[in-house]
C-alpha cells in the first residue's frame, strides 16, 4: 500500500466517507446505535468538509479524522478536538491512523490551538495505545458512561499540548 496523502475533505467525498463510517462501525468505539438505511449525508451543518481531515491512497479514502472546536466559548478557543476518528479495516496496521493524529496534531497548531483532546471509550486498547503513543495523556475518566452491548463502560478523556 502506498503512503497516504492527507488532505482536507472535499463536498465530493461525502458517500465514499459515508461508506467507510458505516463499514468501520463498531462498538469498540462507537456510542451511537448500527446506521440503518435511509442513510444520511455523511457532511451536514454540524460535520462539514472543513473539519476533516483524509488519508488517500490510489485514488480510495482510507481513513478519516474531524477537528473541531468542543465549544463555541471565546475563553475555549484554544482547545481542539478530535471528534471522529475511522480507518479502513485493510488498511489498520500500516501507519494510517497515526498519520491521521499526526496530521491533526499539525493542522491544531496551524490554527494557532494550545491543546487537542479527545474521548475513547476505556475498552478501545488499539486507540489509547495509538493516542498514548502520540503523546496524550489520560486526564479523566467518566465511569461508567455508556451502556452499551449491555456492559456499562467508562469514557476516557484524553489531552495533550502543543
Amino acid at each position: 500500500m502506498p503512503e497516504p496523502h492527507i488532505r482536507t475533505a472535499r463536498p465530493a467525498d461525502d458517500e465514499e466517507l459515508a461508506v467507510l463510517d458505516r463499514a468501520t462501525w463498531s462498538t469498540l468505539h462507537a456510542v451511537a446505535p448500527r446506521p440503518q438505511p435511509p442513510y444520511p449525508p455523511f457532511f451536514d451543518e454540524r460535520h462539514r468538509p472543513d473539519d476533516f481531515l483524509v488519508a488517500e491512497a490510489d485514488g480510495r479514502l482510507l481513513g478519516y479524522i474531524r477537528l473541531i472546536h468542543p465549544t463555541p466559548l471565546p475563553a475555549h478557543a484554544h482547545v481542539l478536538a478530535i471528534q471522529g476518528f475511522a480507518v479502513a479495516v485493510e488498511a489498520r496496521g500500516r501507519g494510517v491512523g497515526r498519520a491521521l493524529i499526526r496530521a491533526a496534531v499539525a493542522e491544531a497548531r496551524r490554527r494557532g490551538a494550545r491543546r487537542l483532546t479527545l474521548r475513547v471509550l476505556a475498552h478501545n486498547t488499539p486507540a489509547r495505545t495509538l493516542y498514548t503513543s502520540e503523546g496524550f495523556a489520560v486526564e479523566g475518566v467518566l465511569p461508567e458512561e455508556f451502556l452499551i452491548d449491555g456492559r456499562y463502560v467508562d469514557d476516557v478523556c484524553m489531552g495533550r499540548g502543543l
